[in-house]
């Protein structure tokens, strides 16, 4: 069978990886960028380290606010099925570009296949939560990575194609940990020691797009007299400049450029504590086994808060700070991501309909 993958954003990068090369084994996959990261840090170096295969098509789409920027990605992406005629269409996650290639599978009567299907934070101000309650409900197969997720769809009426299969990114994880620790000098480059830093992450809007947000989130790193790592996505850094913060960070926080996978991947390996408003990097944490501090009032990785692992601050100097200063997980981690081979699972449900006629 032929598939269409779509991805476009570092996330989906990630979750990529692993099933591409189970997909390769036994059907023909073309791989679609639609460059919603257009920034080549923020995506060609994750298509070196993880090993992906370069995309078939690159679409080029860039940044721009949410509507034009999903918009652009469906005129542009609409060509490709046309043109390669797919027996299915793969998204990832809850991105534009997530939503966009749903729409437009669905609307050329293609079966599409939802990888990360079934989550939900319950707010409806995400414009992710918009995109991936959208896009299961225009999906033929939902594969979902929890039991959680599983029910989620339930209480949606949806029950059909719906498979429990666990999470690609412990394939990923599991893949590329081992080579970090080989190759990525990240700790010696900024002087980190293990375990006496944290690594922020902050990139979703309701934060950047908020000055007081943004300020406050930063002078409660400032409180915590520790270094903080932090790799600033284009975004964020171009906000931060116009707010005048960039050039007076707090001192203890490191700014860098956007780190590649690899280097990330360690970063957050031998961190302290994370702190992040990204979906992805609550769910990294969680699996490398560092508390994560979320940047967010809610979060569609409720396992994760209920495993005493993560805990939701929003952007409140104070109860950031506190964390910091207190939040430790209490007990081990569960498996509530599923064991490794979740990529495998996900290749057995399609090769055992790709003769079905939908």
């Amino acid at each position: 069978m032929k598939v269409v993958t779509i991805v476009g954003a570092r996330p989906q990068f990630v979750k990529c990886a692993p099933l591409s090369r189970e997909l390769r084994r036994e059907h023909t996959e073309v791989l679609v960028h639609t460059g919603q990261y257009y920034d080549p840090e923020m995506s060609e170096v994750f298509f070196s380290e993880l090993e992906i295969p370069r995309p078939d098509y690159n679409l080029g789409v860039g940044s721009d606010p949410q509507g034009m920027q999903t918009g652009e990605i469906l005129a542009r992406v609409e060509d490709v099925p046309l043109k390669e005629k797919p027996g299915m269409v793969i998204v990832f996650g809850d991105t534009n570009s997530t939503l966009a290639g749903a729409l437009a599978a669905a609307k050329l009567h293609i079966p599409v296949a939802h990888v990360e299907a079934g989550l939900r934070s319950f707010d409806s101000t995400m414009p992710e939560e918009i995109n991936r309650v959208v896009t299961d409900h225009l999906s033929d197969l939902l594969f979902c990575p929890t039991k959680t997720a599983v029910r989620n769809l339930a209480h949606e009426g949806i029950t059909k194609g719906v498979h429990l299969v666990g999470d690609v990114m412990v394939d990923a994880l599991l893949h590329t940990r081992e080579v970090a620790a080989r190759r990525s000098r990240v700790l010696e480059r900024f002087g980190l020691s293990g375990q006496k830093y944290l690594v922020l992450t902050v990139h979703r809007p309701a934060n950047t797009d908020n000055r007081e947000n943004m300020e406050s989130i930063l002078a409660a790193l400032g409180d915590a007299g520790v270094p903080v790592l932090f790799p600033a996505h284009p975004r964020t850094r171009k906000v931060l400049t116009e707010y005048g913060s960039w050039d007076h960070l707090p001192a203890n926080v490191i700014a860098t450029e956007p780190l590649g996978y690899l280097d990330m991947l360690q970063a957050m390996a031998h961190a302290d504590t994370i702190l992040t408003d990204s979906g992805g990097v609550q769910k990294e944490a969680y699996l490398l086994g560092v508390p994560c501090i979320t940047l967010r009032d809610t979060t569609e990785w409720v396992e994760t808060v209920g495993d005493g692992w993560n805990v939701l601050v929003g952007a409140d100097r104070k109860r950031i700070g506190e964390a910091i200063r207190t939040f430790r997980p209490r007990k081990e981690r569960s498996m509530i991501f599923g064991e490794e081979g979740a990529s495998g699972r996900i290749v057995a449900h399609l090769s055992r309909l790709c003769d079905r006629k939908w």
